[in-house]
């Protein structure tokens, strides 16, 4: 499991783009409308979200996974808690958690097995989202 971005939270997209890339120099990796842009932070991605991509209300670490369902379970048996459920958003699959003793991260997969695929996993079940 590896962070590949950092998600924050933003109200009003353009003026915080214009002063990650203007005044700290990280330039636009990926812009999606109004609601999303990708700054390269040096070493780092930094996810600007706002609007529907407000899925966050602090910077949550992003975390990519391959089996999205499968990683869910392991977290919430560690004790973490889901703060908003599995859902496809217009580029990947995600869901959002609290970690025991707090804190917030996403966690992320983009074709996770079982969603949005017609195949059934090994245990002959068929996941969907919600």
């Amino acid at each position: 499991m590896k962070m590949n971005l950092l998600l924050c939270p933003v109200n009003d997209l353009a003026a915080a783009i214009a002063f990650y890339r203007d005044t700290l120099g990280w330039p636009v990796k990926f812009r999606d409308g109004d609601r999303y842009c990708a700054i390269d932070a040096g070493g780092l991605t930094l996810g600007l979200a706002a609007q529907e991509e407000r899925i966050v209300e602090e910077p949550a670490p992003v975390l990519r996974v391959d089996d999205i369902e499968q990683n869910l379970a392991v977290m919430i048996a560690a004790g973490a808690s889901i703060a908003r459920p599995l859902e496809q958003g217009p580029h990947e699959v995600r869901a959002v958690l609290r970690a025991p003793g707090g804190g917030t991260l996403v966690l992320s997969a983009s074709r996770p097995p079982g969603i949005g695929n017609p195949e059934k996993r090994a245990n002959g079940s068929q996941p969907g989202l919600p």
